[in-house]
């Protein structure tokens, strides 16, 4: 449920119902928004008569959440979240929009500082790179691993990019913790909830990829989870869902944005790189994701495409991300946004 605050109520009376969420047996989960704060009571206690904290001081009103996802619903918080990432603290979120580049792993110095800059000077505001990789094959590349972590470290450094890396394992979140600006946890750890707890307790912000066949239910509750843990700052990312077709690697459900939009305050990301599986439909799908209202784009950017150790064919090339930049400001500004 949630309590309404009226308001002008004061921090006093705010923790009294707190307080009193408590002694229920509750989670409180407090929003303070500009003009009112509001108090998310979760937990499983309909043994319980909370209506009665309606009696309390400068309280307006007790209203049910409907949705399974408490946190994440715009039942909670109907004001669009901001999650600030980066050196720069951008906003993903807001009115802007952000371009998140960069390989699908890190392979060497050279690679990743070369890539880069390229992304920097193509006005994107974060690095995007795999230290660890989880692959369908046990035989693929693996990952740099800790190397991976501190040559990107590294290219923060150099550019003030923020660093978009994966964590694949409970054991591996300090370490990326260290390095990474932003956790990212991929399509097959979309229910790893041991980790999802983990990176909740964590404290950075957390890019949560859809699983390869995840209804947007199922996509909000595992962000519930990490929310639940502590961590509010979740950002969603639609990489495609994997169906009949196969000239795609994977299909890219853009309505979904719209949707989640309407379901949840969270930022919204979008990959266009595994939502086709092919280069050539990179650029076409930033441009529709805009569109749709995305509050970014990750996208895979490598500069030598050809010699990748992973996903080459989905990859962009500096050139190309150079030349498509100008296009989605034209996109964002059409639409009120900006980049």
């Amino acid at each position: 449920m949630i309590v309404v605050m009226k308001p002008g109520a004061s921090k006093e009376q705010v923790q009294h119902v707190i307080d009193l969420v408590r002694e229920y047996g509750l989670k409180e989960h407090p929003i303070y928004g500009t003009d009112r704060t509001v108090i998310a009571a979760i937990g499983d206690k309909r043994s319980v008569d909370k209506s009665a904290i309606e009696n309390a001081p400068m309280v307006e009103k007790i209203v049910p959440i409907l949705a399974p996802y408490k946190m994440a619903s715009t039942e909670v918080k109907q004001e669009r979240s901001r999650i600030a990432v980066g050196p720069e603290k951008f906003p993903l979120g807001g009115r802007k929009v952000g371009v998140v580049a960069g390989p699908c792993a890190v392979e060497n110095a050279d690679q990743i500082f070369r890539t880069a800059e390229a992304v920097r000077q193509a006005g994107c505001i974060g690095l995007r790179g795999g230290a660890y990789k989880p692959r369908t094959s046990p035989y693929s590349f693996q990952g740099l691993r800790e190397e991976g972590l501190k040559l990107l470290s590294e290219a923060r450094k150099r550019t003030g990019l923020a660093v978009f890396t994966e964590v694949v394992s409970v054991e591996t979140v300090e370490q990326v913790c260290e390095h990474a600006d932003v956790l990212q946890i991929g399509a097959r750890n979309m229910q790893h909830y041991a980790l999802l707890e983990a990176v909740g307790e964590a404290k950075k912000p957390v890019l949560l990829k859809r699983g390869l066949s995840s209804q947007l239910d199922e996509w909000l509750l595992a962000a519930e989870y990490i929310i639940n843990a502590g961590n509010p700052n979740v950002i969603l990312c639609e990489r495609g869902i994997r169906t009949y077709e196969e000239y795609v690697r994977n299909t890219l459900p853009l309505a979904a944005v719209a949707e989640l939009h309407e379901r949840t305050h969270l930022p919204v990301l979008v990959d266009p790189s595994h939502g086709t599986g092919h280069a050539h439909l990179v650029p076409a799908m930033c441009r529709a994701s805009v569109a749709a209202g995305a509050d970014g784009l990750i996208v895979e950017c490598h500069c030598d495409p050809e010699h990748a150790l992973s996903d080459g064919a989905q990859s962009i090339t500096p050139a190309a991300l150079m030349q498509l930049m100008p296009s989605l400001r034209k996109i964002a500004q059409a639409i009120g946004r900006e980049m």
